[in-house]
């Protein structure tokens, strides 16, 4: 019998294409993120609520709608179900059942989700990745055929919702464009006024927001989007694409076949939206499905990208500025709400609701250059983030060495 005790997994027997790959994608998902984080929460749907688009901020949607939306927390997803089937081999390996530990470390993931969605910011992830480990971990056995198949059926279910979506009662459907894609003068009056005020002048738009995240939006679409990504990272893992172990020439092709379908799809549905004029009853329903189905391969694509940078030895300064990010990519992702919120919310610079998409940018680049240089920093001299360390000595019940 095997009485050694767990230990969390030594800078060394890390996989480095894992945590360039998970850098490249945290910083990503700022982009769209910040949209979230500077304006009221219809405008991260419909372009309109919060005003024209011209010029730059025209480009700016285009940018990010085509690029960014929903790509890069597909992998940061896909990234989660992989670290599922490595935490779980490796546990194996060690003569550990993995079961226990990985519902304890998810037990804490849920608690750390749920302090940052009502304290902080309430777009949090952390408790849909939570909530979908539960019975993810259950398909850790399966061959990567069979998940993908399940995966496929998983994320089938919101296109469904979408489409029966289209015939919901003209009353509910009223109720649902007023309060999430198209509010009136108060309500936006009354969420700009929230978020400029205090902390506490925050709480109750936070948790109506978080709350809806955690519980319609789960259902709807995030709890069967999130578990088929995740079942992807598994099969994607256990068949050494994401450890950057196939040719140069699988990985070009990830890329231009992923890329060749997800921007012709995309293109016409942003096409078709504005044909719509972003019309609540369109929009909402099928007008987002051309970017839901194309996030997947453009994600399959980045990944190709980011895997011929891996294997590249002229690009290895990319990689060197993207691994210590995603090797502390909890730490960066509280980090990232902890920096914008203070920007744009009262307690802070009260910046809210006061820049345009274009001018964000300006934030998005600042933030990205401070979690590049501060993880090259932190991990030249530390064994984790701060946040991975707390979240490893939660789950293995013993506080971590630091350096």
């Amino acid at each position: 019998m095997n009485n050694t005790r767990p230990t969390p997994t030594a800078a060394a027997n890390r996989i480095a294409s894992i945590d360039v790959l998970r850098g490249f994608a945290l910083l990503g998902i700022l982009m769209m993120n910040m949209i979230f984080f500077s304006n009221i929460g219809a405008g991260y749907l419909n372009p309109y609520a919060t005003g024209g688009l011209e010029g730059a901020d025209k480009i700016a949607f285009y940018f990010s709608k085509l690029f960014a939306d929903q790509k890069f927390i597909s992998i940061f997803s896909m990234l989660f179900g992989a670290g599922i089937i490595l935490m779980s081999e490796r546990m194996e390996a060690r003569g550990t059942s993995p079961a226990r530990r990985h519902y304890i470390r998810n037990f804490w993931l849920l608690l750390m989700g749920f302090a940052h969605a009502y304290l902080i910011w309430a777009g949090d992830v952390l408790v849909t990745y939570a909530i979908c480990s539960i019975w993810v971990f259950l398909f850790r056995k399966k061959s990567p055929r069979t998940l993908f198949i399940w995966a496929g059926v998983l994320m089938t279910i919101p296109v469904l919702f979408n489409l029966l979506g289209t015939g919901m009662p003209a009353e509910e459907m009223d109720k649902l464009c007023q309060t999430s894609w198209l509010p009136d003068e108060a309500a936006i009056t009354a969420e700009i006024e929230a978020f400029r005020g205090s902390w506490f002048d925050q709480m109750q738009p936070r948790i109506s927001h978080a709350t809806t995240l955690q519980t319609v939006l789960l259902f709807w679409l995030t709890g069967w989007q999130v578990t088929g990504l995740m079942l992807i990272g598994m099969g994607l893992f256990k068949s050494g694409v994401l450890q950057a172990k196939r040719t140069n020439r699988y990985y070009r092709n990830m890329f231009f076949i992923g890329w060749g379908i997800a921007l012709p799809l995309g293109v016409f549905g942003l096409v078709q939206n504005f044909a719509h004029n972003w019309e609540c009853g369109y929009s909402f329903f099928i007008g987002s499905l051309f970017n839901y189905i194309g996030s997947l391969p453009m994600a399959l694509g980045y990944i190709g990208l980011i895997m011929l940078v891996c294997k590249s030895p002229n690009l290895q300064g990319i990689a060197a500025c993207l691994a210590p990010v995603g090797r502390m990519a909890l730490t960066n992702y509280l980090l990232q709400s902890i920096i914008a919120t203070f920007v744009f919310y009262g307690h802070g610079l009260g910046m809210f609701a006061k820049l345009s998409r274009a001018e964000t940018w300006i934030v998005i680049l600042g933030i990205w250059t401070f979690e590049i240089l501060f993880s090259k920093w932190w991990m030249s001299r530390f064994k984790f983030g701060p946040m991975e360390w707390l979240w490893r000595s939660l789950t293995y019940g013993k506080l971590q060495a630091w350096r």
